[in-house]
């Protein structure tokens, strides 16, 4: 039976992940922005946009490395639950969607991953991915 990855490691993916959004695309907000782009008072109509990068930069390393910083940095990778190769881009694109299923109902798609056998959060389910470690 191959092994995955659980829910703790893969919270700590996404926090590094976290960490590497604020680091990296933070600067580039404060530059283009100015800090009132943090302000509470001011309507923010970059969001989406703001939504959209981190989204395409996502889906742009699952494409080309298997797994965001954060994944890397825990040594795991994204790979198609039947054939256990990279998926396509499709179905990363689906996974990626999928993150809203996952996230709405209070996140308990993501929660998921802490009580299911193979470690799939719901949007791991929708696409047919899942997370194991990166022997490589």
């Amino acid at each position: 039976m191959p092994s995955y990855v659980g829910f703790w490691q893969r919270l700590a993916a996404f926090l590094i992940d976290c960490l590497v959004v604020f680091v990296v695309y933070g600067p580039i907000v404060i530059m283009a922005f100015g800090t009132g782009y943090f302000s509470l008072d001011i309507p923010r109509y970059w969001d989406a946009a703001t939504g959209l990068v981190i989204a395409v930069g996502t889906l742009l390393f699952w494409r080309t490395q298997g797994a965001t910083p954060g994944k890397i940095a825990i040594a795991a990778r994204i790979v198609d639950a039947e054939t256990g190769r990279p998926p396509r881009t499709a179905r990363l694109a689906v996974r990626l969607l999928a993150y809203i299923v996952s996230a709405l109902p209070l996140s308990l798609g993501f929660l998921w991953i802490a009580f299911d056998r193979r470690k799939q959060g719901w949007h791991d389910k929708i696409a047919g991915t899942v997370v194991i470690p990166d022997d490589e």
